[in-house]
């Protein structure tokens, strides 16, 4: 489900990117700046904590594993799919609840699984971030559109 952006929503300086899942991707982009200023991974509670931080100037964007099409792998796979899946709905009525502007994006939507060194030479982010930290930032990376 994607929520309706307004214009005043629109105007929010950040977009933060969250990539589910038990190390939560947390990427947050400067709109004014045009740069990544947060590029990292969390537990699930730290992430709660950081867009509560931000909740009045940003814009959320979760990577949402309840539109992936088709999971491949054995059982442990589709059990690690079914918690992400859980993730995406926590979130979703966290941002609902906390009145916080946010789309779930599919991950068909989304530039994944970057290298460390193909990620630094397309954002020119310099910190060291790990696969769901860039996976987060890809959320975000250049977010300007209107919508």
């Amino acid at each position: 489900m994607i929520e309706k952006i307004t214009e005043v929503e629109y105007k929010r300086r950040y977009v933060i990117g969250l990539d589910t899942g038990c190390n939560t991707g947390f990427a947050i982009w400067d709109r004014q700046e045009q740069m990544l200023i947060e590029c990292y991974s969390v537990m699930i509670h730290q992430a709660f904590e950081l867009v509560l931080k931000y909740r009045h100037e940003c814009f959320v964007r979760v990577e949402d594993a309840r539109l992936r099409k088709y999971i491949t792998g054995g059982r442990e796979k589709l059990q690690g799919a079914g918690s992400i899946k859980r993730d995406a709905k926590i979130w979703e009525d966290f941002l609902t609840d906390k009145n916080i502007p946010f789309e779930m994006v599919a991950p068909k939507n989304n530039r994944t699984k970057l290298s460390a060194e193909a990620f630094k030479k397309l954002t020119g982010f310099k910190g060291k971030t790990n696969e769901h930290a860039r996976d987060a930032a890809m959320l975000v990376f250049g977010f300007n559109k209107n919508i």
